[in-house]
């Protein structure tokens, strides 16, 4: 491993994030157009960096802008008092005189913002919104009516963000006083090209990079350009307040801090175990498994409104069964099955043990969690038309009760029942090649997904490290490292 101070080159401070910026400057030009105000509802999970992207905008934007951040469980008085204080120490009032001091009520708050609002276009970012809604109850009507007698007939963009994606959705929804009134955005985290022009890495290591990472901008920050993700966590096993143990163990704390029947789901997600049966074996007690009653909803809540889970489903021209279940961000899902147990050893002092850990898990881990990466950039690229198979849309995996047998990757014309299947495929993330072995086992588990036809489906491979022995005309696509982060440029 190359030592710390050798491979210390600070990433850069604001990286990717260009297809935002834009979206957020189109609303911004149409307000300048109009004369008239628009607003814009941004949710995305913690530390996916929705205030670095807002804020990057209101810098480069050069309009007066207030950017008031809401503090938890601060009380209504003290919110308004906050948000009084912050409007007048920004860019939007011409004096600051003008903003009245002392507290009041929201209703008070947004009056006096728009009697200070200047004449040409201007920004007002309400972050970590829901906290704002869930410390007083009049909020959100007094929001919308704000919004409707003082702000929209007004040059000004309001941005509306927040981490609670199920109350960010509730926010705009058809039952609520801000409904019909802000277009809705969903940030996610970087891409696997952004990881790789943050990090300056191969194609290969950019993999692994964006895998540990899940693309969350407050873990890349701490990431030394050009360095490897095993040699990144290596040096990350000396220092316990780390980001990379941070800032999952932050969101985890956040959004799970009592240890209830969704935290042990959660858990039991992130362990390993994927089918409905395990997880409630895993998630149970003394008594016996979580039942399903109580673990339905559960799973539901998860991946419905915490988002925090997703929904594996087989893919192919019939129905299938059982569905699986994994934590979504892959930096979460590596806290979870591997670096929450580092992290007790750093916190001993132990920094060689605790990485003999990561370098005895990862491999396995990494084969696993890369697939839905994988298909991903299968599914961008077919999407684009850079595959062979002009009607495929949807690219999952297809597996059986009985898992056996399992197939990586499956390509078709939509999901999760399709009319057609393009191709099947296998991926071998490992350091040894795809060899013929592993293509017989390949053409001997592809009949059995429902929808395959013989000289008409396609055969493909995804390989870390490429294929040998395998006759180039028998694989209709041959990917590598390369290929699957290329999706995204």
């Amino acid at each position: 491993m190359r030592s710390t101070l050798e491979v210390i080159v600070a990433v850069p401070s604001f990286v990717g994030r260009q297809a935002e910026l834009d979206l957020l400057a189109k609303r911004l030009a149409r307000v300048t157009a109009s004369g008239t105000g628009a607003a814009l509802a941004l949710r995305g999970r913690r530390q996916v960096g929705k205030s670095r992207l807002v804020q990057e905008f209101c810098d480069r934007a050069e309009v007066p802008y207030v950017f008031f951040a809401a503090t938890k469980g601060a009380s209504p008085v003290e919110a308004v008092a906050d948000f009084m204080r912050t409007l007048a120490d920004s860019s939007v009032p011409s004096d600051r005189e003008l903003v009245p001091a002392g507290s009041g009520s929201w209703p008070d708050a947004f009056r006096a913002l728009a009697a200070v609002l200047p004449p040409r276009p201007a920004v007002v970012v309400l972050d970590e919104l829901p906290w704002l809604a869930e410390q007083d109850p009049v909020f959100d009507g007094a929001l919308q009516t704000a919004w409707d007698r003082l702000l929209s007939t007004r040059p000004v963009l309001l941005l509306l963000l927040g981490s609670d994606l199920h109350m960010m959705d509730r926010l705009t929804a058809y039952d609520r006083p801000f409904y019909g009134r802000a277009d809705n955005m969903e940030l996610g985290p970087l891409n696997p090209g952004e990881t790789r022009t943050a990090l300056g890495l191969s194609a290969a290591d950019t993999v692994d990079a964006h895998l540990v990472s899940g693309g969350l901008p407050g873990i890349l920050r701490a990431w030394p350009h050009g360095t490897p993700a095993l040699d990144f966590l290596e040096a990350e096993c000396s220092d316990p307040a780390s980001p990379v143990f941070g800032v999952p163990e932050s969101a985890l704390m956040a959004e799970f801090p009592a240890p209830d029947h969704s935290r042990r789901v959660l858990e039991a997600v992130g362990g390993g175990d994927r089918t409905f049966a395990n997880i409630a074996a895993t998630a149970g007690n003394h008594e016996g498994a979580v039942p399903s009653g109580t673990l339905t909803p559960v799973l539901r809540r998860l991946a419905s409104e915490k988002r925090v889970l997703a929904i594996d489903e087989p893919l192919s021209t019939q129905p299938g069964k059982p569905s699986l279940y994994r934590v979504a961000d892959s930096s979460l899902r590596l806290y979870l099955a591997i670096l929450r147990d580092v992290v007790a050893q750093v916190r001993r002092g132990r920094p060689e043990a605790a990485f003999r850990l990561v370098e005895r898990r990862w491999p396995a881990w990494r084969g696993r969690a890369v697939e839905p990466l994988v298909r991903e950039a299968l599914e961008l690229a077919a999407l684009d038309g850079a595959l062979p198979w002009e009607d495929v849309e949807a690219v999952g995996g297809w597996w059986n009760r009985k898992f056996d047998p399992e197939v990586d990757l499956v390509g078709a014309d939509r999901s999760p029942v399709a009319r057609r299947i393009g191709f099947v495929g296998s991926v071998k993330w490992l350091a040894g090649r795809f060899d013929a072995r592993d293509f017989a086992a390949l053409a001997a588990a592809a009949p059995s997904v429902p929808g395959f036809e013989a000289g008409r489906t396609g055969l493909a491979v995804v390989s870390l490290s490429g294929v040998r022995g395998v006759d180039s005309e028998a694989a209709d696509l041959v990917w590598g490292a390369e290929d699957v982060v290329a999706a995204w440029r």
